[in-house]
């Protein structure tokens, strides 16, 4: 495994609203922040409302759009929906790993159209609003949580130098 591995899938849709490798430098530095180690490997997706939603329902009980998902190939993760805990070996909900991936951090999957809202009402850029995204879904695959307000403080304390590092290089 290379040093960083960091893979971007762009649905079809979303070409040419996304740069794919400034995605990658963004996981680049969200890796470095969250200290990550010299090794990473993960995956990025930007995908549509549809997509997202059904994977937040199907993963976590949240029959909601969301603006990004995590899912850690290393950490167990909680369930937020209102009925607890999807039922263990449930094959339906189960996720499964392709063959290969059990040293993968994870894989982040950011809806584009939600990000574009939040981007909107928050007056500033779509780009601006992927860099924040794709930082907070990788921190969580790093461990990080915002559950207390401590951890919320250091979560958003490593999102903000990211985004001070993308900055640096554009």
């Amino acid at each position: 495994m290379s040093p960083l591995d960091v893979s971007v899938r762009v649905l079809e849709q979303f070409d040419g609203l996304v740069s794919v490798q400034r995605l990658r430098r963004i996981a680049e530095h969200t890796l470095a922040a969250g200290l990550a180690g010299n090794e990473a490997r993960l995956s990025v997706v930007v995908a549509d409302d549809e997509v997202v939603r059904d994977l937040n329902k199907r993963y976590r009980g949240l029959d909601e759009n969301t603006d990004v998902l995590s899912f850690s190939f290393t950490r167990p993760g909680e369930y937020y929906g209102e009925s607890g805990p999807l039922p263990l070996g449930d094959e339906e909900s189960a996720f499964v790993l392709p063959p290969g991936e059990e040293d993968s951090l994870g894989e982040v999957i950011i809806s584009y159209p939600q990000a574009q809202r939040q981007a909107d009402q928050s007056g500033h850029q779509v780009e601006e609003e992927m860099v924040l995204l794709l930082a907070h879904g990788i921190l969580h695959l790093l461990g990080h949580d915002h559950a207390e307000p401590e951890e919320e403080a250091a979560m958003k304390a490593l999102e903000d130098e990211v985004l001070a590092k993308v900055r640096e290089d554009d």
